[in-house]
C-alpha cells in the first residue's frame, strides 16, 4: 500500500509500464498514418479541400465513435477492448499496405481506409486512457501523465521525420510499419490482461455497487448512460468550462497548423522538410515534458491552463507574419512550450476528480468536447486556402485562439484550480455541491 512516506514509484509500476508499451505502439501508428494522409490525399489529388474532407471525415468518424467508445469502456472489461483494438488495427494497417501496394490509393480508397482506422480508434482508444485509473493510483495520476506527455512528445518528434522517411520510400513502408506498431501493442495488451489477473485485480469497467453480488444489474439504454457522462461532466464547475474553452482553441491552433502544411506542401517543399517541422515541434514538446513533473506540483493548474493558452494564442498570430520554414519552427516551437505541462495538469486533475465508474464515459465526453470542432480543422484550411490565402486563413485561426484565451482568463473556476497536491481535496468540493 502506498504511504505518505512510500511514494509510488511510477517505474516500478510493471503494469503501467506494459500499458505505457502498448499505448505508445499504438500512438506510434496513428502518427505515421495521421502525418502521412493528408500529403498522400495531396499527392493523389493535388487539391486541399479534397484532402481537407478526407481530414475531416475521419475526425468526424472518431468523434462519433468516441461516444460509443465511452459506453463500451464503461461496461466491458477495458484491458480486453485494448486488446480487441489493436487486433482491428492490424486488419486495416494491413489492408491501407495492400492498397497501396497494388497502386489503388484514390480518393475514395483513402477516404474509406481513414475513416475505419479514425472509427477503430474512436471505438476503442477511450478504454485503453480509462484503464490507466485501475493502474496508477491517484499520487502518482500527474506524474503518470507528465510522462505520458513525454511520450507523446517523442512520437511527435520521431513520427514527422520518419513518416517523411518511409512516405519517401512508399505508401506501403508507412502502412506495414503500422501494421507492426498494433501488432505490438496487441502483444502487449495481451500482457497486461494477464498481469492484471495475476495481480488479483479486476478488468472490469463500471460497477453498480449497490447492486447484489450474484445479481448482476441491469444496464440502462445506452444513450441514457451516454447522458449521464456529459452531465457529470457539465454539471462540475471545475472542468464543464475548461472543456468549452479547449474545443475553440483545438480549432485553431490545429487549422494553423494545417494550413502551414498544405502551404508548405503546394509550395514545393519535400515530404522530409514537412515532417522535420514536426520534429522541432516534438522536440519542444519534448523539454516541455521534461519540465512539466517540475511544474506541475508547483504552479497552481490554472495559472499553467491560462498561461499556455496565452503563449499558443500568440503564437497562432505570429505565424501570419513568417513563411520560411526554420522560422516557422521557431514560432510554433516557442507556442507549444508549455503544452505539455497544461495537458498533464489539466489531464492529471481529471482523473483524479472522475469516478471509475464514469470515466469511460466521461473521457469519452471530455474527447468529444475537446475534438467536436476539429473535422472542420482541414475543412478551414483546405478551403481557406484557395478562398483566402495563406494569411488570411492564419488570421482566422489565430482570432479562434484569442478568443478561447481570453474565456480561460475570464472563467475563475479555471483560474481556481491548485496545485497537484491538492487535487483530490479540490475536487471533493465539488463533489459535494
Amino acid at each position: 500500500m502506498t504511504t505518505a512516506t512510500t511514494p509510488h514509484r511510477l517505474w516500478r509500476n510493471t503494469r503501467y509500464l506494459t500499458w505505457l508499451v502498448s499505448d505508445t505502439s499504438k500512438g506510434l501508428a496513428a502518427s505515421l498514418f495521421g502525418f502521412a494522409v493528408p500529403l498522400l490525399a495531396l499527392l493523389i489529388t493535388n487539391d486541399p479541400a479534397q484532402a481537407g474532407i478526407i481530414g475531416a471525415a475521419g475526425l468526424v468518424a472518431r468523434v462519433l465513435l468516441t461516444l460509443a467508445g465511452g459506453v463500451l469502456a464503461d461496461r466491458h472489461r477495458r484491458i480486453v477492448l485494448m486488446l480487441l483494438g489493436s487486433l482491428l488495427g492490424i486488419v486495416l494497417a494491413g489492408a491501407f499496405t495492400l492498397l497501396a501496394i497494388g497502386d489503388a490509393l484514390t480518393f475514395t480508397s483513402l477516404l474509406v481506409i481513414d475513416v475505419l482506422l479514425a472509427a477503430r480508434s474512436g471505438l476503442f482508444d477511450v478504454a485503453g486512457e480509462s484503464a490507466l485509473k485501475e493502474i496508477v493510483p491517484d499520487e502518482a495520476m500527474g506524474r503518470a501523465q507528465a510522462a505520458n506527455q513525454g511520450r507523446d512528445a517523442a512520437l511527435q518528434l520521431a513520427g514527422g521525420p520518419l513518416g517523411g522517411l518511409l512516405l519517401g520510400l512508399g505508401g506501403w513502408v508507412v502502412g506495414a510499419v503500422m501494421t507492426l506498431c498494433h501488432a505490438v501493442a496487441a502483444v502487449t495488451a495481451w500482457m497486461l490482461r494477464r498481469q492484471t489477473r495475476r495481480a488479483g485485480i479486476a478488468d472490469t469497467g463500471a460497477e453498480d455497487d449497490d447492486a447484489p453480488a450474484d445479481e448482476p444489474a441491469p444496464r440502462p439504454h445506452a444513450g441514457r448512460e451516454l447522458r449521464e457522462g456529459f452531465t457529470w461532466l457539465l454539471s462540475r464547475r471545475d472542468l464543464g468550462g475548461v472543456m468549452i474553452i479547449l474545443t475553440i482553441v483545438n480549432l485553431g491552433f490545429n487549422a494553423a497548423i494545417t494550413t502551414v502544411v498544405y502551404a508548405l506542401q503546394q509550395a514545393g517543399h519535400s515530404e522530409l522538410l514537412i515532417g522535420t517541422l514536426s520534429a522541432v515541434i516534438g522536440a519542444v514538446m519534448l523539454v516541455g515534458a521534461v519540465l512539466a513533473p517540475l511544474l506541475v506540483p508547483r504552479v497552481p493548474a490554472g495559472i499553467l491552463t491560462v498561461g499556455g493558452l496565452a503563449v499558443v494564442a500568440l503564437g497562432a498570430v505570429a505565424l501570419t507574419t513568417v513563411r520560411e520554414p526554420w522560422a516557422i519552427a521557431v514560432v510554433l516551437g516557442a507556442s507549444v512550450l508549455l503544452l505539455p505541462a497544461l495537458n498533464a495538469a489539466l489531464l492529471g486533475y481529471f482523473m483524479v476528480a472522475t469516478p471509475s465508474r464514469l470515466l469511460g464515459r466521461a473521457n469519452s465526453a471530455i474527447g468529444v468536447l475537446a475534438m467536436g470542432a476539429m473535422p472542420l480543422a482541414p475543412l478551414i484550411a483546405g478551403f481557406g486556402l484557395s478562398w483566402l490565402g495563406r494569411e488570411g486563413t492564419i488570421l482566422v485561426c489565430a482570432g479562434l485562439c484569442l478568443v478561447a484565451a481570453a474565456l480561460a482568463l475570464g472563467n475563475r473556476a479555471l483560474r481556481a484550480l491548485p496545485v497537484e497536491a491538492r487535487w483530490a481535496e479540490h475536487a471533493a468540493t465539488f463533489a459535494a455541491e
